[in-house]
């Protein structure tokens, strides 16, 4: 199998967020494998996770019909879990993660959950400082979590009464 062309960012590129569907899993997961190397998900694990009733996963999907990122989040009310966020490096820094977030928080509400939460590499500046723009709070650690020596924190969000942070409307 050839690696998908790395996304370049260019003002004609459109750029939108649909249901993940079985499609975009093998291109989901060669994403996975090229950001998060040894703890990348296989296909197996998004076709199980596709499966749940409880979950709902998205992709980003280029004009040109590429995978440049994807999300999802797991439900049991009172509380939901970000199961993943993961945006091409090409497209970082750009609002697209923000906008997976988003939806994701919609989503979480829309099922009824009080609270959301969610594990990110306690050395991901970027995605720690993602989290605490749209609410959410460091509330413990687990250490070596990604592997030896690489710890996850563990990170909430009340979801009740409260509006989007970070978001414009």
């Amino acid at each position: 199998m050839t690696s998908p062309a790395p996304v370049t960012p260019s003002s004609d590129l459109h750029v939108q967020v649909e249901a993940m569907r079985w499609w975009h899993i093998q291109a989901a997961a060669q994403l996975d494998r090229t950001l998060f190397e040894h703890t990348a998900w296989s296909e197996a694990q998004f076709w199980s996770e596709l499966a749940r009733s409880n979950r709902h996963y998205v992709v980003l999907v280029t004009s040109t019909g590429q995978v440049c990122g994807y999300a999802g989040v797991a439900w049991v009310p009172p509380e939901a879990d970000v199961q993943t966020i993961a945006v091409a490096s090409s497209m970082q820094r750009c609002g697209w993660g923000a906008r997976l977030l988003e939806h994701l928080i919609d989503v979480a509400i829309k099922a009824q959950c009080r609270r959301l939460l969610l594990e990110v590499r306690a050395d991901s500046t970027a995605a720690i400082n993602l989290y605490t723009q749209h609410g959410f709070v460091r509330i413990s650690k687990r250490s070596s979590y990604y592997g030896p020596g690489v710890d996850a924190l563990i990170m909430e969000r009340t979801l009740v009464d409260q509006p989007h942070v970070g978001r414009s409307r």
